[in-house]
């Protein structure tokens, strides 16, 4: 038995207007300073306002938030008691929010033991709205959670389907300002939500279609989203793709990448989209090379035209290159500017965080130690996978 869980969606221009509809009290925007800066919070604000919901807003989420901040957050909930909390941001903010909301709800837990097989009783006291504000995590369609842990270097997947959002507001008018960096980055990280999402060893029919469509979305309008940031089309495109995405990959699952890109991002504070991305060519590469041919659905789906499903894989593996390279990415690590010594130091931290996290058990093949070893170091020079 499987299950496909998805939030209410409101999707398309003027969808924030929607939360004037909402009926409640007090609403808690979970954020980040930018976010104020910006002026987003007060747009969330007044709209909650026109449904006479009073706010207050905690916009101290850092990048990855950490298992402190969101202690911190879930105390002033207590005290504030919303019956609305409101993610806005990035897949930080948003994962911030939604295990704020668990521990406002189950004060006994603890942060790190927000988990599938624990029955949180979620929805008695606030229900959770999620407002993307970049095109890539798909956090307001999932249940996924990603914290950081500062004293042991790592990040921690982590959520249950009950963290879900009740609504979802996918409103484009919230990226038409993004910068190309983190156009591109966020993109990639979208895409490779879509490809480990229909290739991981979980996936099913109803989660298929979402990634086949999110592929084709992220190929046809990131590039344009990139080198024209008033592309309104290609934002609107790409603010979709993100959340299909997101609704693919969290009711199969994510895969390699992810395992390792959680790990390499947490060991080297490198942004998440730009860490699992980075990875995701090597391990498609190395699945490919034990007969994974799944691949080649997605090529199809894209336009590409091999002869049959080996070329049709081959074909795919080099599109995502070429995507990675004409948005200016990082397609190994040594880019990055980290020293082999460095990495050679922490190389046994990333193999355990790679092998502990949640996301590897659905690889569509599984590495064994020396083989994910391997991995990280044929990343690292940016060499082809040829076991």
């Amino acid at each position: 038995m499987w299950f496909f869980n998805s939030p209410e969606i409101a999707f398309g221009e003027g969808a924030l207007s929607y939360l004037a509809q909402l009926h409640g009290k007090r609403a808690y925007i979970i954020t980040d300073e930018m976010m104020v800066k910006f002026g987003f919070a007060d747009l969330v604000r007044a709209q909650l306002a026109e449904a006479d919901i009073e706010t207050r807003v905690f916009a101290e989420v850092e990048p990855e938030p950490s298992l402190d901040t969101v202690r911190r957050g879930a105390e002033l909930l207590r005290a504030f008691e919303p019956d609305w909390i409101v993610g806005l941001g990035g897949g930080s903010a948003m994962d911030a929010a939604k295990a704020m909301w668990a521990l406002y709800e189950r004060p006994d837990l603890s942060a790190d033991g927000i988990s599938p097989l624990e029955y949180l009783g979620l929805g008695k006291k606030a229900r959770l709205v999620a407002i993307s504000t970049t095109s890539g995590t798909g956090a307001e369609a999932t249940w996924a959670i990603v914290l950081s842990d500062p004293a042991e270097k790592r990040k921690l997947g982590l959520g249950s389907r009950e963290t879900l959002a009740t609504l979802a507001i996918v409103d484009p008018q919230f990226v038409m300002k993004m910068p190309p960096r983190l156009t591109a980055d966020t993109g990639l990280d979208a895409l490779t939500h879509a490809i480990e999402g229909y290739t991981s060893s979980w996936c099913n029919d109803f989660a298929d279609g979402m990634c086949l469509k999110a592929t084709d979305l992220v190929f046809k309008y990131l590039p344009r989203a990139y080198a024209n940031g008033d592309d309104a089309e290609a934002r609107e495109k790409m603010h979709n793709a993100a959340a299909i995405a997101g609704l693919g990959f969290i009711n199969s699952m994510c895969a390699l990448a992810h395992a390792m890109g959680h790990s390499f991002g947490g060991a080297f504070h490198i942004p998440h989209g730009r860490s699992v991305s980075l990875f995701l060519p090597y391990t498609m590469e190395f699945a490919a090379n034990a007969g994974n041919y799944r691949y080649a659905d997605l090529a199809r789906f894209i336009g590409l035209d091999g002869l049959n499903v080996e070329q049709q894989t081959r074909q795919l593996i080099a599109a995502v290159r070429d995507l990675e390279n004409g948005l200016g990415s990082n397609t190994n690590v040594a880019s990055l500017g980290i020293a082999r010594d460095d990495y050679t130091r922490v190389l046994e931290t990333l193999l355990d965080h790679a092998e502990n996290d949640t996301q590897i058990v659905a690889s569509p093949r599984q590495p064994d130690r020396s083989e994910l070893e391997k991995l990280f170091w044929y990343a690292y020079d940016g060499k082809p996978v040829d076991f």
